[in-house]
C-alpha cells in the first residue's frame, strides 16, 4: 500500500511538472505566432473576433512540438530533485527495486506517447482545418484597418489602392486600380472590363462600404477604347474583395485518415493534397511520420533518464552524469526531428526512422538491466 502511494505521488509530480513546462513553452511560442497573425486584421480586414478564434485554434499546432522536450525536462527535474533530497536512497534501503521505478517511468512515457498521438494525429489537424475554414467563411469585416497612408496597398487580389491623407474614416486623394473586376457594373457598357481605375478627391469609409466624392472612373477594355466617367459621388460595395490569405487547407491541416487513404490509393481520393504526383505522396509520407512516428521516441527518453538512478554518486562515471544523459536525450529528439524530414525522400531513411525507437528501447532496457545486475553484485 505504501509503495503504491509513493508511485502515485511520483506519477502526479512528474505529470504536474510536465504540463506546467508544456503550458509555459506553448504559451511563449504561441504568443510570438499570434503577433504575426495580426496581419489578418491590419492587412486583410478580418474582425478582432476572427483573429482571436484563429489564433486560439493555432495553439493546437504549437503544443505537440514541445511534448517530447517537456517530458525530458520534467523527468530530469524530478529525478535530480529526488536524488538531491535522498528520496531514492530511502526507497532503496526499504527494499524497493530500481527496475520498478524504471518501469514506472516507462509507463508514464507510454501515457505521454498516447497524449502526443492524440494531438499530433487527430486534434491538431482538426483544429488547424477549423481555423482555415474560419478564414474561408468570414471575409472582410471592415476596409478601414487595411488602409496605410501614402503607401500602395495590394493586400487584396487584383485590387490596389492608395490614399494620400486619412483622418479617422475620412480619406483624401484616393487612387484605386481594379484588375479582378471587383468593381463591376460601374458603367452601362456590358462588355468585359480589363481593368478599372478610380481617382477621387475625397471619400468616407463605413465598414465594407466606400463613398467617394469628386472624381472619375477610367475603364480599360481590350475590344474598345477607354471610357472615362466623371462623378460627384460614388458608392462602392467591397463585399467581393478577396484577400491574399491562403484559404485552401494545407498538408498539415488535412486529417490523418485522409492522408493514409491517399497513400493507399491516391487516385480514389478527391482533395487537392492527394495527387498521383510522386512529390506530393512523398510529402504526405513525411507528414504522417511526423504525426505518428515522432511520439514513439518519447519512451526512449524515459529509459535514458533512468540511467541517473545508477551510480549517481560515482564521480568517475562520466557517461552517467546528469549533463551527458540530458545531452544524449536531447540528441535523440533532434535525431528524430531531422530524420523525419527525409523519410518521404528515401526509403532507407524511412525504414531507419520507423525501426529506431524499437531498437533503441530494447538496447537501453537491456543495458539498464545489465547495469543494475552489475550494481547488485557490488553490494
Amino acid at each position: 500500500m505504501l509503495q503504491n502511494k509513493i508511485y502515485q505521488n511520483f506519477i502526479k509530480e512528474i505529470l504536474k511538472t510536465f504540463f506546467v513546462i508544456l503550458f509555459g513553452l506553448t504559451m511563449i511560442a504561441w504568443t510570438v505566432k499570434a503577433v504575426n497573425f495580426l496581419d489578418l486584421i491590419v492587412n486583410n480586414g478580418y474582425s478582432t473576433l476572427i483573429y482571436f478564434k484563429y489564433s486560439f485554434l493555432n495553439i493546437f499546432g504549437v503544443l505537440p512540438r514541445f511534448i517530447p522536450l517537456s517530458f525530458l525536462l520534467a523527468l530530469t527535474i524530478f529525478i535530480l530533485k529526488q536524488i538531491q533530497e535522498n528520496e531514492f536512497t530511502i526507497l532503496w534501503t526499504s527494499g524497493v527495486e530500481k527496475i520498478k521505478i524504471i518501469n514506472l517511468f516507462f509507463g508514464i512515457s507510454i501515457f505521454i506517447l498516447l497524449f502526443h498521438l492524440l494531438f499530433s494525429a487527430f486534434l491538431t489537424p482538426l483544429a488547424l482545418n477549423k481555423s482555415r475554414l474560419l478564414i474561408n467563411k468570414d471575409g472582410l469585416s471592415s476596409f478601414l484597418p487595411t488602409l496605410r497612408v501614402q503607401q500602395f496597398n495590394d493586400s487584396f487580389k487584383g485590387f490596389t489602392f492608395f490614399v494620400q491623407k486619412r483622418t479617422e474614416n475620412k480619406i483624401e486623394k484616393v487612387f484605386i486600380h481594379d484588375k479582378s473586376n471587383v468593381l463591376k457594373n460601374l458603367t452601362s457598357d456590358e462588355s468585359k472590363t480589363d481593368s478599372t481605375t478610380i481617382v477621387a478627391e475625397s471619400g468616407l469609409i463605413k465598414e465594407k462600404k466606400l463613398f467617394l466624392f469628386n472624381g472619375q472612373i477610367v475603364s480599360n477594355k481590350k475590344e474598345s477604347k477607354t471610357n472615362i466617367i466623371k462623378f460627384e459621388q460614388l458608392n462602392l460595395e467591397l463585399d467581393n474583395l478577396k484577400t491574399d490569405t491562403i484559404k485552401s487547407p494545407k498538408m498539415q491541416e488535412t486529417s490523418t485518415v485522409k492522408l493514409l487513404s491517399c497513400i493507399k490509393g491516391a487516385q480514389k481520393e478527391n482533395f487537392f493534397n492527394c495527387k498521383k504526383d510522386d512529390n506530393a505522396l512523398k510529402e504526405i509520407k513525411t507528414v504522417i511520420n511526423k504525426r505518428i512516428g515522432v511520439p514513439f521516441y518519447v519512451p526512449i527518453i524515459s529509459l535514458l533518464c533512468s540511467f541517473l538512478l545508477i551510480n549517481n554518486k560515482t564521480k568517475k562515471n562520466y557517461f552517467l552524469n546528469k549533463y551527458s544523459i540530458f545531452f544524449l536525450s536531447f540528441l535523440i529528439l533532434l535525431y528524430a526531428e531531422l530524420l523525419v524530414r527525409y523519410t518521404g525522400l528515401y526509403e532507407l531513411i524511412n525504414l531507419l526512422f520507423i525501426t529506431s525507437p524499437l531498437i533503441l528501447i530494447v538496447i537501453f532496457y537491456i543495458l539498464l538491466i545489465f547495469k543494475l545486475s552489475k550494481e547488485s553484485l557490488k553490494t
